[in-house]
């Protein structure tokens, strides 16, 4: 009876029901149509008529099926009413003339087996009201009503069995077309294989930019904390020796915590969809105009710096492509992230722009003198490996060295990271081309 009776059954029941109004419109026009061809007769009155643009109406339905936004609203009512699991049905609007058609299969369907289901739910019960009424109503035998076996000139002891059975016969009917329509809704309205690349590309892009933020965050937070915890560590160490050392180390602390105030405002406002960082908020951090100040901090950290830095023909980092500028200081961020948390000495960082080997004309080779190939960005960092009182012993890498890896492969560059004879070397590789692309 919960199959037959049950709220998913009665939802379902009015979802046959909306299909047949949804007719209607169709159905109207149709009969209009009809009622001309027949030579003006009233397509009401006459079953064969009524049938003819019943028939007439569903093409109109099916032509009108191919809008985009049909499937939307089909699905949406499916999923409210027939009982079928979302991840079965298809999302968005139908974009192939496949998805369309079967999306315009799906609303003849629905509109035509719910125009009927109407047609017998308006009819249906009324009729067996009546038929149950007779055997105690005797004013009713003599009126005629109903059609052959299923009229109240039937025996008074049998018609409530024939009201009875229309309800019944009713009852059945629209189960099994609601059981028909759900088991039919994942075919005709299940995803396509171009929905499904859709949402594979939908998912890769989302996964992109939260793999970018998570990014953001590790480095600019997870560098701020671990300098300020190491210059808040040696300004406590040399508190009553050196005072000079203090004021620079907390000088050191205020401005890295600003300056990770502003670039954590950038990536909340990137997080919130439409709502863009403040104004005011710091942009992104490039070689040109914070590579300076990252080399200080984390000198005033307590831990040496030797920076050679090379611009080599391209006469600043100024002239570097923003997106190469912005990435590569990231990398030299991490790398003396990672120095300040595991490492236990100076650390020498070269950041040069280099032309790589290209070809020799006169030998169709790859020439060893002639450097006429790409300009590249090189950034190389070494450090002692060994751990220090107070220090994480260093590892093959973490979160940091893979974003790093990511922030250079989407350039086009590489990175490497690991020993080096007696040292911990991480050595970087951009294309300068990438940030023209």
């Amino acid at each position: 009876m919960g199959r037959l009776l049950g709220v998913r059954a009665r939802l379902r029941w009015v979802h046959l029901v909306l299909g047949g109004a949804l007719l209607m419109p169709y159905f109207l026009l149709s009969q209009v149509v009809v009622g001309m061809v027949a030579g003006g007769a009233n397509v009401l009155i006459s079953l064969p008529l009524s049938l003819a643009a019943y028939a007439a109406a569903l093409p109109l339905a099916a032509a009108t099926a191919v809008s985009p936004l049909v499937r939307p609203m089909s699905v949406a009512a499916v999923r409210a009413m027939c009982g079928v699991p979302g991840e079965r049905l298809a999302e968005g609007p139908a974009r192939s003339w496949a998805a369309r058609g079967r999306t315009a299969a799906w609303w003849t369907l629905h509109l035509g087996v719910g125009a009927l289901v109407s047609a017998l739910s308006l009819g249906v019960p009324p009729m067996a009201v009546v038929l149950l009424a007779v055997p105690f109503v005797p004013a009713l035998r003599g009126t005629g009503l109903g059609v052959g076996w299923f009229s109240t000139e039937a025996e008074p002891y049998i018609a409530p069995l024939l009201g009875a059975g229309l309800l019944t016969g009713l009852v059945l009917c629209v189960a099994g077309s609601g059981a028909l329509l759900a088991r039919l809704a994942p075919v005709l309205l299940g995803p396509t294989a171009a929905d499904r690349l859709a949402a594979a590309e939908e998912r890769a892009a989302d996964l992109a930019v939260r793999n970018r933020l998570a990014r953001e965050l590790h480095d600019a937070v997870g560098h701020a904390l671990s300098a300020v915890t190491l210059q808040a560590n040696a300004a406590r160490r040399v508190l009553d020796s050196d005072p000079g050392f203090v004021r620079e180390a907390l000088t050191a602390i205020e401005d890295t915590a600003r300056r990770t105030v502003g670039e954590l405002d950038v990536v909340l406002g990137l997080l919130r969809d439409g709502d863009p960082a403040r104004p005011d908020a710091a942009p992104a951090p490039t070689l040109d105009a914070d590579l300076d100040g990252l080399l200080a901090r984390t000198r005033a950290a307590g831990t040496p710096v030797h920076a050679d830095l090379d611009p080599g023909p391209t006469g600043g980092w100024a002239q570097l492509p923003v997106i190469v500028s912005r990435e590569a200081y990231r990398i030299v961020q991490e790398g003396l992230s990672n120095a300040l948390r595991h490492g236990g000495g100076p650390v020498d960082v070269r950041i040069a722009v280099r032309t790589g080997p290209g070809e020799d004309p006169a030998h169709g080779g790859r020439g060893e003198k002639e450097r006429n190939g790409p300009v590249e960005l090189e950034i190389t960092m070494t450090n002692p490996p060994a751990a220090s009182e107070g220090r994480e012993p260093r590892t093959t890498g973490g979160r940091g060295l893979r974003g790093a890896a990511e922030r250079a492969s989407l350039l086009g560059g590489r990175i490497e990271a690991g020993p080096h004879g007696d040292r911990w070397r991480l050595r970087a590789v951009l294309p300068l081309s990438a940030g023209t692309r």
